[in-house]
């Protein structure tokens, strides 16, 4: 607002506008003609485009455009932007010159008499209103919260007197009631949260069920892919980084596009619906209780795709406590990039099956994981309002949009923008380290990556073995004594009490740089110390992993939850940090945000493995 605000009063900025068209929502003109008024009275050439006429038909009201354009001096265009009506007469309009009016629409002289008066004797160009915003700006205005309030309340009557005359009464076909009786329900103090997370149980089970096939061919083809490769392309140092570092690291973020299309194919629905903002309006009332507003929940659940943008969307928050709040928690929300390691631990951990023969297992935990995100969120933000003191206090005024049909255009596009971005930014990252993993994977201290063979026979004396099975023993071999391992080992004693191994412990640190990067690394590791040439998946893999302790496998019920619970607080992402350093504008808030999730995340993972060992 306010740099739009800027680049408006100083017709001298290079980003000053020749026209500015002004969409404004004509199932509801009333409240939305003000900001068009004022953009007039600033005496800027606009243009008036009334969208969303359908809607207005719809409730039983129309509009005389001959009349609205006569009143305002200006050009009003009716447009319906989702099926793309009315854009050529638009254009048409654009085509032409547009004249400002000369004529003011409300002449706030009387606001500040003397002030405006003096203003332009010294500028005769500026209209009444840009004399007023001018001289509010630079703060020669008393009581101008005052002044403001009153042009704005004067400016509403008139409005209202105008549309009024203006209004050309049809048949209505009962939408309004219609959406009205839908707010009750939806917005219910019970059986609106009922129905939320009716919604949410159905997304997740829903993650699952539909994305069971494409992933695992997608996890087929790179498998097939590494062996491929191997088998075809000429022994050596290049085919061994090609088969067993790029293609299974790329491989194990890339099997996840399925469960992140489906997942904001669902949000962008509850968006276009116009559900999301209901869901708004229902959060408000809990976020007041602990520390945070109604304006805090577009953040956080913008913060379920990614934390980045989420973090910058608070800067619509003007309450600073409320504010570093949100900052502080937001984080803890589980965004898209938690998601693959969600899923490919619950895929190994958590059968496939259903409760009562409804409801599917892994889409429970899947949801239960979302949930505890949420907990954790309303938990740390009372902690946090009991610790920082701060008498303002904020509100939240919004306006419910009436129900539609999704655009399946724009929901497509989404899919699609949002994928593009979760492929392209998790791949960057995987390369690079995909590329240093393999290195430190396939190389090590002394002799003994280069002996390594003639140390597994010298074990296996009286012991009968085929081929393959010597070949995967040395290949284990080779990874417990490579410089990846030296490293893992060394981070070991911190995380064993959490159930964790070395191989573990390296995607933990990897994953810093983005959080799904962990499958990535953990489909490099199983690759490379794979020997056979048959197809195995990075669910197989992981699942074939044997604690040399038990003789069971690794992944147990305990260390998948311990895992999943430490993911779902853990601060694994070094870009948020950088967002709410620059937001922040220092290294207390980002420092702060680090040690709190990372110790809760080590406690409650803690508590998790323990509870289920």
């Amino acid at each position: 607002e306010t740099v739009v605000a800027d680049i408006l009063l100083n017709k001298e900025n290079d980003l000053f506008p020749d026209v500015l068209i002004i969409v404004v929502d004509a199932s509801n003109l009333k409240r939305n003609l003000l900001l068009f008024t004022q953009m007039k009275d600033l005496g800027l050439p606009v243009i008036l485009a009334l969208n969303m006429l359908d809607m207005a038909d719809r409730m039983g009201v129309g509009y005389d455009l001959d009349l609205l354009e006569k009143e305002f001096g200006t050009p009003v265009v009716s447009i319906n932007a989702r099926i793309g009506k009315g854009i050529e007469d638009l254009k048409k309009v654009l085509e032409k010159e547009v004249i400002p009016s000369e004529a003011s629409f409300f002449d706030v002289t009387e606001l500040a008499q003397k002030p405006i008066s003096d203003y332009l004797k010294e500028h005769p160009e500026a209209t009444t209103y840009w004399a007023l915003q001018q001289l509010i700006t630079k703060g020669k205005i008393e009581q101008k919260d005052g002044v403001q309030a009153k042009d704005t309340t004067l400016r509403y009557g008139k409005i209202n007197r105008l549309v009024k005359q203006a209004e050309l009464k049809k048949e209505a076909v009962g939408l309004k009631p219609y959406s009205e009786e839908i707010d009750k329900i939806l917005t219910h103090k019970i059986w609106g949260y009922v129905i939320f997370l009716s919604v949410l149980f159905v997304i997740f089970q829903a993650i699952f069920a539909w994305a069971s096939w494409p992933m695992d061919l997608i996890d087929v083809v790179f498998s097939e892919l590494s062996v491929w490769l191997s088998t075809n392309l000429p022994t050596g140092i290049f085919t061994d980084l090609l088969a067993k570092g790029l293609v299974p690291g790329i491989g194990g973020v890339l099997i996840f596009i399925p469960q992140i299309a489906i997942l904001f194919a669902f949000i962008s629905l509850l968006e276009e619906s116009g559900y999301m903002a209901r869901v708004v309006f229902l959060m408000d009332k809990i976020m007041r209780k602990f520390g945070l507003n109604g304006k805090s929940v577009v953040p956080l659940i913008s913060g379920v795709a990614c934390a980045i943008p989420a973090i910058m969307a608070t800067r619509t928050i003007e309450n600073w406590k409320e504010r570093m709040i949100t900052i502080f928690v937001t984080p803890l929300m589980s965004c898209s990039a938690r998601l693959p390691v969600y899923t490919i631990l619950i895929a190994l951990v958590i059968p496939d099956e259903y409760l009562f023969g409804v409801f599917n297992m892994q889409g429970l935990v899947l949801l239960s994981l979302y949930l505890l995100g949420f907990i954790a969120v309303l938990f740390s933000a009372y902690l946090l309002k009991l610790i920082m003191k701060s008498k303002e206090r904020s509100f939240l005024i919004m306006e419910l949009p009436t129900y539609k049909t999704p655009r399946w255009k724009n929901v497509g596009l989404t899919i699609i923008e949002k994928v593009k971005t979760f492929s392209f930014e998790a791949g960057k990252i995987i390369v690079a380290v995909s590329i240093v993993l393999w290195v430190l994977a396939t190389y090590g201290p002394g002799d003994d990556i280069a002996n390594a063979e003639n140390n597994v026979k010298a074990t296996l004396v009286g012991v009968n073995y085929t081929e393959a099975e010597l070949n995967d023993k040395v290949a284990s071999y080779k990874l417990e004594h490579s410089y990846v391992a030296k490293l893992g080992k060394a981070i070991e004693p911190a995380i064993r009490p959490l159930g964790f191994n070395w191989k573990v412990g390296i995607a933990l640190v990897t994953s810093f740089a983005a959080r799904e990067v962990f499958v990535g690394t953990m489909s490099t590791i199983y690759s490379i110390e794979s020997a056979d040439g048959n197809v195995n998946t990075i669910k197989a893999r992981m699942g074939s992993e044997i604690n040399p302790e038990t003789g069971e496998p690794y992944f147990t019920l305990a260390v998948g939850l311990s895992l999943m619970v430490f993911y779902a607080f853990a601060m694994q992402c070094v870009s948020t940090l950088a967002i709410t350093y620059r937001e922040t504008k220092g290294w207390t808030w980002p420092v702060l945000q680090t040690i709190y999730m990372s110790g809760l995340a080590y406690l409650v993972s803690w508590l998790t493995f323990n509870l289920f060992s």
